[in-house]
């Protein structure tokens, strides 16, 4: 390497140095002078002790580089051990910290600094999450830690063991595309819940409901609607975020038809954007609400991952799956709005694209929104049936409801009224 990217690879390795020396530093702040092994002097002469080692490496051999490491983590070691022993303080953090600011100096010289750089910044913001991550360890649970080895298990064990492929004559059922669903389920569940309990009630449900909204705004709603029959108080905050969740899968379904069909999406815009204002509006409405009236109470969950529920619901998704294949292929373009319909139920992704593609061919844009509107107002009523089932004639129950239906009549208003000013697109 020639001298300028030697001096820019150095300082790489200076700079993170320095930035764990800073919060090092910052952690350590109260300490008197001379009273701790490192500070942010330290760290960056560490790191560019290490970047050095890695400079020099070709001259004197990988042997040396090796030496000076051992060397500077038996020398540290010693030093830490002496403090440790005077503040009764036996943390290893500080020696790893160093010896790593070492490793990416050097990484920073012989390898990657761009990716010496970013680990730098990931190993200072642990170091900086001591106290928030010491906290959270101290309020886990039993039933908590279960949920996530059981959604990891789910994950990396059991979906890679699952064929790719269609199992039946039909080629409806690929038992790996229903588990990931199964699993995103159970994942959106469980994120609803650690939202909850690091972010708190308010923000942490709106969250959680945006975060569903962008995977599956039915399985959030159904996680939302269990959390709701245990903890009927905080309908209200579970309601919008629910809202939320319906309102990106409404922004998605614009998305995927303007990637496959950009005059497809102008007449889904012409309904789907004045049902999305109007779920907005709810939105506002239920959060200001909120923070005029009350204060938002708190969420006592027992169990945030019920595998009963989640496999009863794949179990469905399964046979609603298979159903829209079946009448896709055998019943024809005549029965579209019945197979829109019946996919609704659980999922409009699927709808959404097929339709899309078929716009951009054969199938006209008038059938191909209206068909894609079915499926969006089916998936809408199919939550509030579900959320019905889950928590009950409860305050999410109504509040969702009500939402919906303004949603609906927004969207429809918008289809009778606006949807015939779209123009046409100009015959290719």
């Amino acid at each position: 390497m020639d001298t300028i990217e030697a001096f820019q690879r150095l300082g790489v390795a200076l700079a993170v140095g320095l930035l764990i020396g800073i919060e090092r530093g910052w952690q350590e702040r109260t300490v008197r002078a001379g009273g701790r092994t490192a500070g942010i002097r330290t760290f960056a002469l560490i790191g560019l002790l290490g970047g050095l080692t890695g400079y020099l490496q070709p001259y004197f051999g990988t042997a040396f580089a090796i030496a000076v490491l051992l060397l500077f983590g038996a020398i540290f070691t010693l030093f830490k051990r002496r403090e440790a022993e005077e503040e009764e303080d036996y943390s290893v953090t500080g020696v790893v910290a160093a010896i790593l600011v070492f490793v990416l100096g050097t990484a920073a010289v012989v390898a990657d600094p761009g990716v010496a750089a970013a680990a730098g910044v990931v190993t200072a913001g642990f170091l900086a999450a001591r106290d928030r991550l010491h906290g959270f360890l101290r309020r886990l649970t039993w039933v908590e830690l279960r949920s996530a080895l059981v959604l990891l298990a789910m994950t990396v064990v059991a979906l890679p063991l699952l064929p790719d492929r269609a199992i039946d004559p039909w080629g409806g059922l690929n038992p790996r595309s229903l588990w990931l669903m199964t699993v995103m389920i159970a994942a959106i569940s469980y994120a609803g819940y650690i939202a909850v309990r690091v972010a708190g009630p308010d923000r942490g449900i709106l969250f959680a409901g945006a975060a569903g909204g962008l995977a599956s705004s039915t399985a959030l709603t159904v996680a939302f609607a269990n959390f709701a029959r245990s903890a009927p108080e905080s309908g209200r905050q579970l309601a919008a975020g629910a809202i939320i969740a319906g309102t990106l899968s409404l922004a998605r379904v614009l998305v995927l038809s303007f990637l496959l069909a950009p005059s497809l999406s102008l007449r889904l815009a012409a309904s789907l954007v004045p049902a999305l204002l109007a779920m907005l509006a709810v939105v506002v409405w239920t959060i200001w609400r909120g923070t005029e009236r009350q204060k938002a109470p708190e969420l006592n969950m027992n169990n945030p991952f019920e595998l009963r529920v989640v496999l009863q619901f794949g179990a469905l998704l399964g046979a609603i799956t298979w159903i829209s294949k079946v009448l896709a292929d055998y019943a024809g373009p005549a029965l579209l709005y019945v197979v829109a319909a019946i996919s609704g139920t659980m999922d409009i992704d699927a709808i959404t694209l097929s339709t899309a593609r078929l716009a951009s061919g054969t199938l006209s844009l008038d059938t191909a929104a209206t068909a894609i509107l079915i499926a969006v107002v089916v998936n809408l009523l199919t939550k509030v049936g579900l959320a019905a089932s889950g928590a009950g004639a409860s305050a999410f129950t109504a509040r969702l409801a009500g939402a919906t239906l303004l949603c609906i009549g927004c969207g429809l208003a918008g289809y009778v009224l606006l949807m015939p000013l779209v123009p046409a697109p100009a015959p290719a």
